[in-house]
């Protein structure tokens, strides 16, 4: 297997993960306010609470993460996996 192969599988891999999390919390929000699947937007949501701003005179910097991990999301990964494994 050639090293060029090798990096096209780890982007596939990232870029189907990247899919699966997105689908996922979109799923999970789309699904809050049913009553029998609001159970898929339960999750924990950490980072930074406010944003830190780096102030240089010319130059204002913001660096801000927060990460909201929910059930749907877990399983847009798993499934993400299971499609990588497939291809």
């Amino acid at each position: 297997m050639s090293r060029g192969a090798l990096g096209k599988n780890n982007w596939a891999l990232f870029l189907l993960l990247l899919a699966g999390i997105m689908l996922g919390g979109f799923i999970g929000n789309a699904a809050a306010g049913v009553s029998g699947l609001s159970w898929l937007n339960y999750g924990q949501s950490f980072g930074f609470a406010s944003p830190i701003v780096l102030d240089l005179g010319i130059l204002v910097i913001t660096f801000g993460l927060s990460i909201k991990i929910t059930i749907a999301s877990i399983i847009g990964v798993l499934i993400a996996i299971i499609i990588y494994r497939l291809i």
